[in-house]
């Protein structure tokens, strides 16, 4: 079920895609929320041309910046909150990490591995699953992707 939260907290992260946006990169941000203490704990946008590196994912930079806040590698009291359906490597993180839950805006029929290609988040055969709420602020989502793919065909 969406909660006003969700949606307050993934405007959050599209303020995040949209930094991504501006820098030329494919527009996905990502906040983590800890419940506990009720406040961002991490933050992150695609970085991966501007650091040319695969790795700066939104996600990858918001769960290692959370970890670095709790001071463990365990993110069990969070909500992880993406403007785009995760992909492998993400989703693979977001189970290592043990967030429990993901929500995000729109799908990656693609590379979306939170149920549109492959549900990792929810595979019985591994040892942690995360509960997933997805079409969070989903329109808005989608057209910031569109928009930038388009701007992206157009310059080429």
């Amino acid at each position: 079920m969406i909660t006003i939260n969700d949606i307050f907290r993934m405007k959050i992260a599209y303020e995040e895609a949209l930094l991504a946006y501006k820098l030329n990169e494919v527009p996905i941000g990502c906040i983590i929320w800890h419940e506990a203490e009720n406040k961002i704990i991490g933050q992150g946008h695609n970085r991966r041309t501007t650091e040319k590196n695969v790795l700066y994912h939104a996600e990858i930079i918001a769960i290692n910046q959370a970890c670095q806040y709790i001071g463990d590698w365990r993110l069990e009291g969070c909500r992880l909150y993406v403007t785009v359906e995760p992909c492998p490597m993400c989703a693979g993180a977001i189970l290592q990490a043990r967030v429990p839950v993901v929500v995000y805006g729109a799908s990656n029929q693609k590379a979306g591995c939170a149920g549109s290609v492959y549900n990792l988040l929810d595979d019985s055969r591994f040892n942690h699953r995360a509960e997933v709420i997805a079409g969070v602020y989903e329109e808005e989502c989608a057209e910031l992707m569109r928009n930038f793919f388009k701007k992206f065909r157009n310059t080429k």
